[in-house]
């Protein structure tokens, strides 16, 4: 007996399976996702979207430091703002 309850327990079926026939949120969810997704669809989403105001914000690298870059970005963005007034 203990040896089939071992082999449930590495089964990944069993391990990963049961609960989401346990839990009916879990199951929908997954569900959702394998919903096929079309060309049309993806295109009406970017339609919608208005592009002409788009910002391209980065973040900073492992090896800058996030405070210096981040006053850089805010005196950038105060002088651009000073030549628009």
């Amino acid at each position: 007996m203990w040896n089939n309850w071992k082999a449930l327990q590495r089964n990944k079926t069993a391990r990963y399976g049961i609960p989401m026939l346990l839990d009916p949120a879990l199951k929908a969810r997954v569900s959702a996702q394998k919903q096929k997704v079309t060309l049309e669809t993806e295109y009406e989403k970017l339609k919608e979207l208005n592009l002409e105001d788009w910002r391209n914000i980065r973040g900073p690298r492992p090896w800058e430091d996030s405070r210096q870059y981040q006053e850089q970005q805010r005196s950038q963005q105060a002088a651009k703002q000073g030549r628009e007034l």
